[in-house]
């Protein structure tokens, strides 16, 4: 029987090599946090042309297979975790809409960068964006610096700030990682001449007054965090730019890069920014999305 006592984390997979480091990331973080581990198949069967008994023949033979996925990311997390308990689900249906579903009470959910039959242009599925937009958890999408690698082990857990709401609620979720860890958080900061308000800075622009000034409103966010987690080391990095630019930058060492789904100047009706979502695409690490707690 399924401990509902303990956490849950989500992982969605697929078959693909992707989904299997998916599969045994997600475990990792599991075994950390004393979760179950729940791996998640979701089939969908083509309708066109298929009829009557065929159906049925049909239908088996996409939940063997699923079976058959869930038994290889399994053995996969038991070789590293003998002891972590996992769930299964295997279902008929919308993957997203399934998931979704699962995620309710997940503490997170995780997939991989592509899965099979991805367009080689494509690193991520429709799947993942439409999770890290609508998921009712966090989101990690774990990423290689190729499309077979597995994830870096190594590196700063790396967290992109704008001050926001959205933004301290990524910071939360990256300090407890980065301190699960026993690594080192980077907290990135990047201005331009926009302001937050969507504003121009204007010709009269000093950037070191402008740093400084960022910098002293960043260190504010980071200041009560530091104090929950004393024993983690907290570096603040402020840089002039462009977010998506940067934190690729710093995501090229890090082994997490968390951001928030939307930041300062996010339109309430798109859910997922161009910040998270370019990560999403481009990153060489695993990416996680966190969606403000006050969201519904």
């Amino acid at each position: 029987m399924p401990d509902r006592a303990k956490p849950v984390v989500l992982a969605g997979i697929d078959g693909s090599t992707s989904a299997r480091h998916a599969a045994v990331w997600a475990a990792g973080l599991a075994a950390r946090r004393g979760a179950v581990l729940r791996l998640a198949q979701v089939y969908l069967i083509p309708q066109p042309g298929i009829t009557g008994p065929a159906v049925r023949g049909v239908r088996a033979g996409f939940a063997g297979r699923a079976e058959d996925w869930l038994a290889e990311a399994e053995a996969d997390v038991l070789r590293l975790w003998p002891s972590l308990p996992i769930e299964r689900v295997v279902e008929e249906g919308n993957p997203v809409a399934v998931l979704l579903r699962e995620s309710a009470d997940a503490e997170l959910a995780v997939l991989g960068s592509r899965g099979l039959g991805g367009f080689t242009g494509l690193l991520v599925g429709s799947t993942a964006v439409a999770l890290a937009a609508h998921a009712l958890c966090p989101v990690v999408v774990v990423r290689g610096r190729r499309p077979a690698d597995p994830p870096p082990e190594t590196g700063p857990v790396v967290v992109g700030l704008d001050g926001s709401a959205d933004s301290d609620d990524a910071l939360g979720f990256a300090c407890v990682e980065a301190a699960a860890r026993g690594g080192v958080l980077l907290a990135v900061h990047t201005w331009n001449e926009i302001r937050p308000d969507g504003s121009a800075r204007g010709l009269e622009l000093d950037p070191r007054e402008v740093d400084a000034a960022e910098r002293s409103r960043i260190e504010s966010q980071v200041a009560p965090w530091r104090e929950k987690f004393p024993q983690l080391r907290i570096d603040v990095e402020v840089v002039r730019g462009r977010p998506v630019r940067s934190l690729l930058e710093y995501g090229e060492e890090a082994q997490l890069v968390v951001v928030g789904s939307r930041g300062r100047g996010g339109f309430k009706g798109m859910l997922l920014g161009s910040t998270s979502q370019a990560l999403l695409v481009h990153s060489t690490c695993p990416v996680a999305v966190v969606r403000p707690r006050s969201e519904p």
